[in-house]
């Protein structure tokens, strides 16, 4: 099984998740969602097989989501406009995302991602 963290160096909490990786044993590439962004493809693909709503795929707490007021706008936005959206720019979707397998995990969550490195 292939694992891939896709992170943001300075993000404290990709560093803690790729510090849980490290701790674990784990083989894992990194991939940088600033250098290498996630293509629409690949964000539609992601969204399917982590079965959250469209909406938990962005960083809510990020400068830009707020900077373009993605709070209110989103609602009004359908699903083709969220995704070119996400794919434009790698800082605003959620990290760092756990791809494991056939598992997409948005987030750091220990448990979540024992979980999945198990399967």
């Amino acid at each position: 099984m292939k694992t891939v963290i896709v992170c943001y160096p300075k993000c404290t909490t990709c560093k803690r998740a790729e510090a849980f990786l490290k701790s674990l044993g784990a083989q894992y590439v990194y991939r940088n969602i600033k250098e290498d962004r996630p293509s629409e493809e690949e964000l539609r693909e992601w969204h399917e097989k982590s079965g959250l709503p469209l909406k938990k795929l962005f960083n809510t707490s990020g400068m830009l989501y707020r900077e373009l007021g993605l709070s209110t706008k989103l609602a009004e936005m359908d699903e083709d406009e969220t995704f070119a959206l996400l794919a434009a720019d790698g800082m605003l979707v959620k990290r760092p995302v756990l791809l494991a397998g056939d598992k997409v995990i948005f987030g750091f969550r220990k448990s979540e991602w024992r979980d999945a490195l198990k399967a």
